[in-house]
């Protein structure tokens, strides 16, 4: 690889092989670098590959903006968790991680604790996250002194769910975690059961939601006419369609855009899997 820009002494602009822009970070990567030589294989850490359509130069930037060592540490960390492989297609994780880790060390070292009002929430539903964030964070605290206090898992398994999404900042992972919850909790008192989250029903139905979230805000959902599929879903669930109405009213309410039929007749079969009585018939 061979240097385009040297933003600082860990972050380095670099064409690869293939010709493409990469941002190349590792302690001293940039020190004594110079645009159009070879970069030493030894002294890279992370190579981030954006396939997203964003500006590798933008991106760049924004990670050199970061304090040196916080960025060590987090880039480290995030290979240590196994989040992230040595080749990473998300920059923006690492900057906003980063970000948030130089935020809490400045808090701590004024005795400052943060409460998330989440912490519940995001143990339960991102529960995936949730794990990956207490490996992040023990691998952080190697590395960083003062050391953070547990609470911040909550904080850094949110930042790896919005990771997920288009959007920069976790305003609409927030949303996304307290619709969620008011869906899970429509259902239980609808079809009078309780929602166990820990139940695989349960699980797939919020992996659903997540998914759907995503196509919401990336504009790409389900077929808008509904399809012999659903047609068949709603059919056969009538009481569960009733419900995944009511579901989609909240999230036209909450996200501002109304539900394709395909999406409801999906949201409804998630439903009755979930609410279905031991010998199969829908609550």
């Amino acid at each position: 690889m061979k240097a385009l820009r040297v933003l600082n002494n860990n972050v380095v602009l670099a064409r690869d092989d293939k010709g493409q822009e990469v941002i190349l970070t590792g302690r001293g990567i940039g020190f004594g670098s110079r645009q159009g030589k070879p970069i030493d294989p030894a002294l890279i850490v992370r190579v981030f590959v954006p396939d997203d359509g964003r500006d590798p130069d933008h991106l760049a930037e924004s990670l050199a903006l970061v304090d040196e060592e916080v960025l060590r540490a987090v880039v480290i960390a995030l290979g240590e968790a196994g989040i992230e492989g040595r080749e990473s297609t998300r920059p923006t994780l690492a900057v906003a991680v980063a970000d948030h880790v130089a935020g809490a060390l400045a808090r701590a070292e004024r005795g400052v604790v943060v409460e998330y009002p989440l912490r519940a929430e995001t143990r339960t539903l991102y529960a995936d996250e949730y794990a990956q964030a207490e490996r992040l964070l023990k691998a952080i605290n190697e590395r960083v002194d003062p050391k953070l206090d547990e609470g911040e898992t909550t904080a850094l398994a949110l930042h790896l769910v919005n990771a997920g999404f288009a959007s920069g900042d976790l305003s609409f992972t927030y949303t996304m975690t307290g619709v969620i919850q008011q869906m899970l909790a429509i259902v239980g008192e609808r079809h009078g059961v309780d929602v166990s989250r820990e139940s695989m029903n349960a699980a797939r139905f919020i992996t659903h939601v997540r998914y759907l979230f995503v196509r919401i805000q990336q504009h790409k959902q389900l077929t808008g006419h509904e399809s012999t599929i659903g047609k068949g879903i709603r059919r056969h669930y009538p009481e569960a369609t009733r419900t995944a109405q009511q579901l989609a009213t909240i999230v036209q309410l909450r996200l501002g855009a109304p539900l394709s039929e395909d999406e409801v007749s999906y949201l409804a079969l998630h439903v009755a899997r979930m609410t279905a009585q031991p010998d199969g018939t829908a609550a």
